[in-house]
């Protein structure tokens, strides 16, 4: 992993993006899936066999045990697009996973920019392979991942560096709200373009601000401010 970050000296030489940052609840609310899905994600899933329970090997590691860090965020943020909308068993993920690994030369391909140029049409056509799917049904698995790739900021040298989570439909055309760069405000989410914590604005809406009043407050849109509350009812809902 690159070494050459700015700031590096505050992290003890690390680089900020590689530390564990986010709590499984967190986490789950930016990527939009269950706390449960994300844990077998990163820990993995018993299951019995004939010679006893067994665990699977997870999906992503975690920074560190329960807990994500930037780039962990990053890797579940794409592997949504394939467990939310397609279902494609675990297995069969990790599996295509393990082949772009191969393919590609790279440890950990879904934070890499070469995945969106190079890796997403190998993930695919393997995936398609495993489970038998349609051309259609590869078709509409890549327009996922490209998807939410096109959310994902990359730095010079290939490596994921921003994301911008969805608040509507998951088009990457629709507006960006929030923005998560772990370089700023300690890699707490924030409305996009700014300083704020989108924590603070969902606090003080249910404490009862108004859209209209917390958006002449912080001088935005006040359709920045409802894009952010609506993604916090989302995850509440969740």
């Amino acid at each position: 992993m690159p070494r050459h970050v700015s700031k590096g000296a505050l992290y003890g030489g690390r680089d900020p993006r590689d530390l564990p940052a986010y709590a499984l609840s967190t986490a789950s609310s930016y990527v939009q899936v269950p706390k449960s899905t994300l844990r077998s994600w990163i820990e993995g899933r018993t299951y019995d066999t004939e010679r006893g329970t067994r665990r699977t090997k997870p999906l992503i590691l975690a920074a560190a045990p329960g807990s994500l860090s930037f780039w962990n965020l990053s890797e579940a943020f794409v592997l949504a697009a394939i467990r939310r909308r397609h279902g494609v068993p675990l297995q069969n993920v990790r599996k295509a996973l393990d082949y772009v690994i191969r393919e590609l030369n790279v440890a950990r391909p879904l934070i890499q920019e070469q995945f969106r140029t190079d890796g997403v049409h190998l993930f695919v056509d393997r995936c398609g392979h495993l489970i038998n799917t349609s051309r259609s049904g590869q078709l509409a698995m890549k327009e996922a991942l490209k998807a939410r790739l096109e959310r994902i900021e990359f730095d010079e040298h290939g490596f994921a560096r921003r994301l911008f989570p969805f608040t509507r439909a998951e088009d990457p055309m629709s507006v960006r709200s929030i923005e998560i760069d772990p370089t700023r405000g300690f890699g707490r989410a924030l409305l996009v373009g700014t300083s704020i914590p989108v924590d603070v604005v969902v606090d003080r809406f249910l404490a009862g601000e108004s859209h209209g009043d917390l958006a002449l407050d912080y001088h935005v849109a006040p359709t920045l401010i409802e894009d952010v509350i609506r993604l916090a009812v989302q995850t509440k809902a969740a």
